[in-house]
């Protein structure tokens, strides 16, 4: 794990927005004075604080859950430093929360994978899981979630000249995942209910997951079709060790995922500084400029363009951040 210090970007529209936040965090009467900063290093908290906050304020630091190969979403540069779209939005995010809580946050990075994200964050390991995970109701039982990233779903991804172009063409075959994905659960539910005799095959992570179709221990892989994208942008770039041949994503989408950033369950004001975070966000129009970055142009660790553009979904779940657009 890795940290870096305080970041010194500041939007716009930020701390006009989250000088709201701060009154309903320190339950202050309205109309009462904003606390006042001691001359100390480290400045005095809003009152009240509580949960993660009062723990972030603190420390001074906060540690962000990051992934090793979800391009573009989470993954490590070239330089060995965590890069992507959630990582930026995740950076961005941070900002706010320490404008919220009148300190500068630090950032301690630390790497999970898709099976271990959800311990790390129920456990307190990490304060806000910055990936490409999908919410749904099972997972909100355990975690709280961010305002909506991302919208994707499953595909397959074959070797050019494979005979599948459909899962049914799956039919005994063995099918790669990441363990503890939404995708390994469709691709278990899919076998049983058309009666496919599916093998799945897990891995700790989309890379590893990669390497079982590459090396022909697996047919296909099943992932979000934007992952599956990245990992073939990572292919041609030289990303993932060289590996020749080519490949295609093929298929229906098999299943919806709208992605979020993981936090803590049961913690009312950290739920309240990330969804007015990601409000500032939205009506600054980083979310849009990370987008534009990250789908619409040319991505850092290959050259390789996306082409990728915001779907009707994301649109709408975005614009319902800011209050008084139209829908």
């Amino acid at each position: 794990m890795t940290t870096e210090r305080p970041s010194s970007r500041r939007l716009p529209a930020l701390a006009l927005a989250i000088a709201a936040l701060l009154p309903a965090i320190a339950g202050a009467q309205a109309g009462a004075p904003p606390p006042t900063t001691p001359p100390s290093a480290v400045p005095t908290a809003p009152l009240a604080l509580a949960g993660t906050l009062a723990r972030l304020h603190a420390d001074g630091t906060i540690a962000l859950g990051h992934r090793s190969a979800s391009l573009p979403f989470s993954y490590v540069s070239a330089g060995g430093e965590p890069a992507g779209y959630s990582i930026e939005l995740c950076r961005a995010l941070v900002d706010a929360i320490g404008q919220a809580i009148q300190r500068p946050l630090a950032i301690r990075w630390v790497p999970v994978t898709a099976a271990s994200r959800f311990d790390a964050v129920a456990d307190g390991r990490v304060d806000l899981e910055c990936g490409s995970t999908t919410v749904n109701l099972e997972r909100r039982r355990r975690v709280a979630f961010s305002p909506v990233v991302f919208v994707s779903g499953t595909r397959l991804l074959v070797r050019q000249g494979s005979p599948v172009t459909s899962f049914r063409d799956l039919a005994g075959r063995t099918v790669a995942v990441a363990a503890g994905t939404t995708n390994e659960r469709a691709m278990r539910s899919l076998s049983e209910q058309f009666r496919l005799g599916l093998r799945i095959s897990p891995s700790p992570d989309y890379d590893e997951a990669f390497a079982q179709v590459a090396e022909g221990h697996a047919t296909a892989l099943a992932a979000d079709e934007v992952l599956l994208q990245g990992l073939l942008a990572q292919q041609r770039g030289g990303g993932t060790g060289g590996r020749g041949g080519g490949y295609a994503v093929v298929g229906d989408v098999l299943s919806y995922e709208p992605y979020a950033f993981m936090y803590r369950k049961d913690d009312p004001q950290m739920a309240k500084a990330v969804e007015d975070g990601f409000r500032a966000l939205a009506r600054d129009g980083e979310i849009d400029r990370q987008y534009r970055r990250w789908f619409l142009g040319p991505l850092p660790a290959s050259g390789i363009n996306l082409r990728m553009p915001m779907s009707p979904q994301l649109r709408a779940a975005i614009d319902t951040l800011v209050p008084g657009k139209p829908q």
